[in-house]
């Protein structure tokens, strides 16, 4: 089965918790994962950020789950790096 190695996301969150906050909330759920959050634009109510996400398989449908129950939401994947497995010996 395929993993995930590396994915981006266009995410769009509430001002609190802060990019700080927010990225470290989701890395203390997610051990193994290198996160980077790059906020892109501020509005009055609102962060446009980009994650960067990297594992040896990223989780992606419990990190959009731990997204949302920060009051923030997925706008779209913009990268992705799949692995597929090696196939087997004989």
């Amino acid at each position: 089965m395929p993993a995930i190695k590396r994915v981006v996301l266009d995410v769009l969150k509430p001002h609190q918790p802060n990019a700080l906050e927010f990225v470290s909330a989701i890395a203390e759920r997610h051990s193994g994962c290198l996160i980077r959050i790059t906020v892109i634009e501020v509005d009055e109510k609102t962060e446009t950020t980009q994650l960067d996400i990297q594992s040896d398989d990223v989780p992606y449908a419990a990190i959009v789950d731990s997204i949302k129950t920060l009051g923030a939401s997925v706008h779209s994947i913009d990268e992705v790096e799949v692995s597929s497995a090696a196939p087997s010996a004989g």
